[in-house]
């Protein structure tokens, strides 16, 4: 009996052994088969922002399009009592409100329905990825709500679309600024590496002899006569805050090093040019010139690069979600996860709907605006000199934050032992 039933017993483990051989070749193939779905979900997850980035340039063209030439082509819209007589609030401002109304409703519903979207298996993560028979039945609505709410309202919403834009221009700042950062520590981080560390000194000298020359340019073209005090001011204060960067950077408690403020030095120096370019016509100093209709093939490709420019930095600050998180943690995304947050980047597309209606209004609701010319005016000029000083106030915190922060650390651990 018992070499019987040492017998049996290899003979019971057998099938077992079979079974869990069976079992774990099974597994590999589901997990493989997995990976492979997961793949093919995030690559239709990041074509997706493409196709956005399509929609939302679109809109941008459809809302130039009711500004400039929208009684030409729309020559009777339909019927409706909120544009008025002879459709006249359909038009020029109010048309471009109601359009970006439009866009703002499209993928405000966008970010409601795709908000806190973790996993690739989630039926928010197809509804954002793909369905798009359906989503463009309901860009249409969106697009066709506003054109039926009374001009009272669309005034309403233009006023709550200026702290929009700004919102807008915030996160953008703080997008940029990140991205600066980034950029410093990927060519200054190893000091062992020699090449590298050439290579960002001599990057932060292009970028320093580039604002020192942008600088120098506009003087010579925008503040050449003692009449343009403003102008003076703006270049004035924006070599200042070189100076202050620069200084702050190369600090021993501070050591950042040169290429972040060199290219931080280039993108305020960019935007103090952009404020004084968007001086209006009929001022002495500015550089606008005082023509009826457009100006030529360089306000055409003015324009155009303006409205690309428009474009690119909402794509850009929606898919930098990890910037804006709270918690920033060391972990990795899981295979199932999403690429990016869903409903962030919506919801930066929604406030980039009203930013890119005060460009088009240039930030003035009771204006009409100059044919092919986007952001124009005195209300564009200080919004974009304050966007600049806002630059600058961020970045300087960014470097002097972390000594304050060590300080104040090393003065609680003093006192401690001392108690």
């Amino acid at each position: 009996m018992g070499e019987n039933a040492g017998s049996l017993e290899p003979r019971m483990m057998e099938p077992e052994l079979r079974n869990n051989g069976s079992s774990q070749s099974e597994e590999q193939p589901a997990s493989g088969q997995k990976s492979v779905k997961c793949s093919v979900r995030k690559k239709k997850s990041l074509r997706a922002r493409y196709a956005y980035g399509v929609i939302f340039l679109l809109t941008n063209i459809i809302a130039w399009l009711f500004r400039d030439y929208g009684e030409r082509i729309l020559p009777v819209l339909p019927y409706s009592r909120a544009c008025g007589a002879e459709e006249r609030e359909c038009y020029h401002t109010m048309g471009v409100l109601r359009v970006s109304l439009g866009c703002f409703i499209f993928f405000f519903l966008m970010f409601v329905m795709t908000c806190n979207t973790r996993k690739l298996h989630e039926v928010r993560n197809a509804w954002h990825s793909g369905w798009w028979a359906l989503k463009f039945i309901l860009l249409l609505i969106s697009f066709v709500i506003p054109f039926f709410i009374p001009t009272d309202y669309i005034q309403l919403y233009g006023e709550l679309a200026r702290v929009g834009a700004g919102v807008f221009l915030i996160l953008q700042l703080i997008s940029v600024i990140e991205f600066i950062t980034w950029w410093n520590n990927y060519w200054m981080s190893d000091e062992k590496n020699k090449s590298s560390c050439s290579i960002g000194l001599f990057m932060s000298t292009v970028f320093y002899i580039a604002s020192v020359c942008g600088i120098a340019v506009m003087y010579a073209l925008y503040a050449s006569k003692t009449s343009c005090s403003l102008n003076i001011f703006f270049i004035s204060w924006t070599g200042v805050l070189l100076i202050v960067m620069m200084v702050i950077s190369l600090h021993s408690r501070v050591n950042r090093g040169l290429l972040s403020s060199g290219i931080m030095a280039s993108y305020i120096v960019f935007l103090c040019w952009t404020a004084i370019r968007s001086e209006p016509g009929s001022e002495k100093c500015s550089p606008q010139k005082q023509e009826s209709g457009h100006g030529g093939w360089s306000t055409i490709v003015g324009f155009v690069i303006a409205l690309c420019a428009i474009v690119i930095a909402t794509f850009s600050t929606g898919i930098d979600s990890q910037t804006f998180q709270f918690r920033k943690n060391g972990a990795q995304l899981l295979e199932d996860d999403v690429p990016y947050s869903y409903g962030f980047f919506h919801l930066v597309f929604s406030l980039g709907a009203m930013y890119f209606a005060m460009l088009f209004i240039s930030w003035n609701l009771g204006s009409l605006t100059r044919k092919w010319s986007i952001d124009v005016g005195w209300a564009s000029t200080w919004v974009k000199i304050v966007n600049e000083w806002f630059a600058a106030t961020i970045y300087l915190w960014k470097l002097i934050f972390p000594v304050l922060k060590e300080t104040k650390v090393m003065n609680h651990e003093d006192s401690t032992e001392e108690v």
